[in-house]
């Protein structure tokens, strides 16, 4: 990390994919992308701000897979909550929300509250339930009660009236089809939707589960990176006097 390879001030200025991996099995090294992440937030806030009027002119998303395991991020809760009018965007992905509140402790709430959708694929987890079936709301439903009572005379009764019930319940939403999804936008009601088939996409035929062909070898990418030095090839050579 001696040099800038990444130049991240430039991401909001032209097309750019930028892959960051990590372990999910060794956390040694994620202060490191910890502080990529925080430094990326700061330079093309800079960016926007200085260069270009408030908004970058590229739309910068930022697909955070695996979110929980990739360390915290400094001061998220705040950044989350300014970089959308800069245009850059976070998409947050978790196993449970169970997990966000184990990092970021009480930022928690304000990081999800400053999300302005949520798309839940499933899971079991019960403080994610729980909260999924509290923003769906309820339905208003009928209720019917019929008693008849046996004595010396036999008399009937009959009761109506309405009820709120959830409108998908804890256990319902745990065994929830796994080729459906909800997708709750702010401002919009909340809607059961079928999952996208990949295999349909356009592009699927260049995924490497489409064809093993298309696996992207990262050791043969670097080889290829790598300058190969001719003998007719010319440098200029600088001499560095360190004492001036």
């Amino acid at each position: 990390m001696e040099y800038d390879e990444l130049e991240l001030d430039t991401m909001g200025d032209q097309k750019t994919a930028l892959f960051v991996i990590l372990s999910d099995t060794d956390s040694t090294f994620n202060f490191v992308a910890a502080l990529m992440y925080s430094q990326l937030f700061n330079l093309l806030c800079d960016k926007a701000d200085d260069f270009y009027g408030g908004r970058l002119p590229v739309h910068v998303r930022l697909i955070l897979d695996e979110f929980a395991n990739i360390g915290q991020i400094p001061n998220f809760d705040k950044l989350i909550a300014t970089i959308r009018s800069r245009e850059i965007s976070a998409s947050i992905i978790l196993q449970s929300q169970s997990q966000l509140k184990t990092i970021y402790k009480d930022a928690a709430d304000t990081i999800v509250g400053n999300c302005d959708s949520t798309l839940f694929l499933g899971g079991k987890e019960k403080s994610t339930l729980k909260e999924i079936s509290e923003l769906l709301g309820k339905e208003t439903i009928d209720l019917y009660n019929q008693s008849e009572n046996r004595g010396s005379q036999v008399s009937h009764g009959l009761s109506y009236q309405k009820l709120g019930k959830e409108l998908m319940t804890q256990d319902e939403l745990a065994v929830m089809d796994g080729g459906k999804c909800i997708f709750m936008l702010r401002g919009v009601r909340p809607f059961l939707s079928d999952k996208y088939d990949l295999t349909r996409h356009p592009n699927y035929r260049y995924t490497a589960d489409a064809d093993p062909k298309n696996v992207f070898d990262m050791e043969r990418y670097m080889k290829k990176q790598r300058a190969v030095v001719k003998p007719t090839d010319t440098f200029d050579v600088y001499e560095i006097d360190a004492t001036t």
